[in-house]
C-alpha cells in the first residue's frame, strides 16, 4: 500500500480506499466463467501448478487449513480429501460471488462435512492465533491492497509449524520469455476475455495486476519481514508462476 493513500488497480493509480470496490467488480464479473477462463488462459497449466502447490503444502489428515482468496474452490476440495473427517477446511474469499462458486463445488464434491465458508479479508483475518496448519493463497495476493498487512494476519492465524504457501504470477526468468508474455498478457489475454466472458476489460486489469505484483525476491523478502522463516520459492513454468512456502516457528 503506498503512503500517500494511493494504491494501484492495475497500471491505473487510484486511492486506497477504491481499490477494494473495483477488484470486487472485476471478481463479481468472472466469476462464472472463472474456471473456464482459467484453462484457456494457462491451456490447462493452472491445474499442474495447484498440484505443486498440493504437494508441497505437506497438509496431512486431521489438519486445519485455510484456502484465502480460494475462488471456485479447486484447492479446497483437493485439501478437504486429505485432512479426511477429522480435519477442517476453510474455503475464504473477500468476493461473496467467487465464494458463491466455490461453496457450490465442495458440496457437488461431497465435502459439506469438513468445510466451511467465510468471506474476509486477508489484511484482518477473522480466525484466532494460532489455528491453521497450512494457509494457500493462488492467485489472490496480488489482488489485496495492503499485502504487507495480510501477510502479518496470516502469520497470526498460524500454528507454530504452520506454514503459509502462495502461488502467483511472477516475473519470467527465462530469456526472451517477457516479451512473448507481453504479447500473451495484452493483446491475446483481453480477448479471450472478450470471446469467452464478454468481458474484455478485467481480464486487461488481471495482466496489468500481475506486472505490478513483487517480483519473486521482493515477496520473499515481503515474508521474512512479516515474521516467516526458512522462506524460499520455486520459479514455475520459467517463473511465469512461482511459489513462495515460509514458516512460522
Amino acid at each position: 500500500m503506498e503512503n500517500n493513500g494511493k494504491t494501484h488497480f492495475g497500471f491505473e493509480e487510484v486511492d486506497v480506499q477504491s481499490k477494494q470496490g473495483r477488484v470486487a467488480d472485476v471478481f463479481h464479473s468472472v466469476a462464472a466463467k472463472y474456471d473456464i477462463m482459467n484453462d484457456v488462459m494457462s491451456f490447462g497449466i493452472h491445474r499442474l501448478w495447484k498440484r505443486v502447490t498440493i504437494e508441497k503444502s505437506g497438509v496431512r489428515r486431521g489438519q486445519r487449513v485455510l484456502d484465502l482468496a480460494g475462488g471456485t474452490g479447486d484447492l479446497a476440495s483437493k485439501f478437504a480429501s486429505i485432512v479426511g473427517p477429522d480435519g477442517e477446511v476453510i474455503l475464504a474469499d473477500i468476493n461473496a460471488s467467487m465464494l458463491r462458486e466455490g461453496r457450490d463445488r465442495l458440496i457437488n464434491d461431497g465435502h459439506a462435512g469438513n468445510t466451511r465458508y467465510a468471506q474476509v479479508n486477508a489484511e484482518c483475518l477473522p480466525f484466532p492465533d494460532n489455528y491453521f496448519d497450512c494457509i494457500t493463497i493462488a492467485f489472490g495476493l496480488r489482488n489485496v491492497t495492503d499485502k504487507d498487512a495480510a501477510l502479518r494476519s496470516m502469520y497470526r492465524v498460524l500454528k507454530p509449524g504452520g506454514r503459509l504457501l502462495i502461488l502467483e504470477f511472477s516475473k519470467p526468468v527465462v530469456p526472451g520469455l517477457n516479451q512473448v508474455y507481453d504479447v500473451y498478457s495484452f493483446k491475446l489475454l483481453p480477448m479471450m476475455g472478450k470471446l469467452i466472458a464478454n468481458d474484455p476489460d478485467s481480464y486487461r486489469y488481471l495482466a496489468e495486476s500481475i506486472r505490478m505484483h513483487p517480483d519473486q525476491d521482493t515477496l520473499k523478502g515481503m515474508m521474512v519481514e512479516a515474521g516467516f522463516e526458512r522462506t524460499e520459492y520455486h520459479n514455475l513454468t520459467g517463473g511465469i508462476v512461482a511459489l513462495h512456502k515460509g514458516y512460522k516457528i
